[in-house]
């Protein structure tokens, strides 16, 4: 195949994956195409977008409930949304401009295909935390829908939740519906300098543990933080470490006072206002301190505490540039570009350290040689492989694109 399959409804979506599963042709599922060059290359005969299937079919703002078509843009939820004052509360990462693409263009698809969440995860949740209910076409062709519009208790399995994070390998999804939230009136941010690693997880750690409601922490190291479009924390020529609180501009005022009070021993912080906050947290959303080029990306989970030391361990065997996202709990690294991506170095780190690493970018070349995803125990692959042949047995939907065998 060589023509990309756009359908532009659900039935044409299903019935062109009825002719697929008949003759037994593999797809590559991709939405804008804003994460292709993250994960594995699919091992596919041809290319499905789910690009035309987009428009907002339900919103209730009352309810802080929407719905939306996979293929629609995020960015248009977003101007929907703020049109009521309101907002997605997972704050999804734009990965596309760190990939070679254009911001601004990924779909509520991809988002929820991959589970990438930014900052306000840490005091939110992630997206996979306000997935309501989808609809869905699997790789035998069947339609199917899960979940609803509100949470309750439920038994059996969570599909909704289930597929979100499965970058497309189970099912297709066509629709989801996802909480939403208000937005807040003001936002303001501190940015502490010159701390390292280890004392910026610490840091942010006892601002979390504080009782004033932190919604976003972030550490860049020196050669990141000069990379942030703000001139009073280019000139500090020093590492950066930001917390941000949100809500009324009084409780921001009355927390921040006490904050800074409770974190004294770690320097006095620049204060940055409504306006500079949004830019700088626009720009960690976007991951621009990594622009597109040669280096590699790995994205690495891992507990807040042990996050530094693992860093530190794959600086023993090459320079990288850290930062940390989720209280230190999540880190983009930034590596040289090498055969292998650092890989062996990397998951030995990560075997010591506790946690999982991702490699987000590299050239495909690597991203077909090495484990891009953390490689699985055999109870989780077990788990697995029955999942996959339960939505897709022929292994027709996004073959290779997370793990060889897959």
């Amino acid at each position: 195949m060589s023509d990309v399959l756009r359908p532009a409804t659900e039935w044409e979506l299903q019935s062109m994956m009825g002719a697929l599963h008949e003759r037994q042709i593999s797809i590559e599922v991709v939405g804008a195409g804003s994460k292709r060059g993250a994960g594995r290359p699919a091992t596919a005969a041809g290319v499905l977008t789910t690009a035309g299937l987009r428009g907002i079919t339900l919103y209730e703002p009352t309810e802080l409930v929407m719905s939306a078509r996979a293929g629609t843009p995020v960015s248009q939820i977003e101007v929907e949304l703020a049109s009521r004052s309101q907002m997605l509360p997972f704050e999804p990462v734009d990965p596309g401009p760190m990939l070679g693409g254009a911001p601004g263009v990924q779909t509520i698809g991809g988002v929820f295909a991959t589970n990438f969440s930014g900052a306000r995860r840490i005091s939110a949740g992630g997206a996979r935390d306000h997935i309501l209910g989808i609809r869905a076409i699997n790789g035998r062709a069947e339609a199917f829908k899960a979940g609803g519009r509100v949470m309750k208790n439920v038994t059996g399995y969570d599909i909704a939740r289930g597929l979100t994070g499965s970058w497309g390998t189970l099912a297709i999804l066509t629709e989801a519906t996802f909480k939403v939230l208000p937005l807040p009136d003001d936002v303001a941010t501190l940015v502490y300098f010159g701390h390292t690693d280890e004392i910026a997880a610490e840091l942010m750690c006892a601002a979390m543990g504080s009782p004033f409601e932190i919604s976003g922490t972030a550490h860049l190291t020196e050669a990141l933080a000069a990379r942030i479009r703000n001139d009073e924390i280019v000139v500090e020529r020093k590492s950066a470490t930001a917390l941000r609180l949100e809500n009324f501009t009084k409780s921001i005022h009355y927390r921040k006072e006490r904050l800074k009070s409770a974190l004294a021993a770690y320097g006095e912080p620049l204060e940055l206002d409504l306006e500079s906050s949004l830019r700088l947290w626009g720009e960690l959303r976007r991951l621009s301190v990594f622009p597109f080029g040669s280096h590699q990306i790995w994205r690495i989970s891992a507990s807040p505490r042990m996050a530094p030391k693992l860093v530190a361990a794959i600086r023993r065997h090459m320079p990288v540039e850290t930062y940390y996202d989720w209280s230190g709990g999540l880190a983009w690294i930034e590596t040289p570009a090498t055969a292998d991506a650092g890989a062996a170095d990397i998951r030995r780190a990560v075997a010591s350290f506790g946690g999982h690493a991702t490699l987000v970018r590299a050239d495909e070349s690597v991203r077909r040689s090495v484990d891009v995803f953390q490689p699985m125990s055999p109870g989780v692959e077990r788990l697995t492989q029955g999942l996959k042949s339960a939505f897709d047995p022929l292994g027709i939907l996004n073959p290779g694109r997370m793990y060889a065998t897959l």
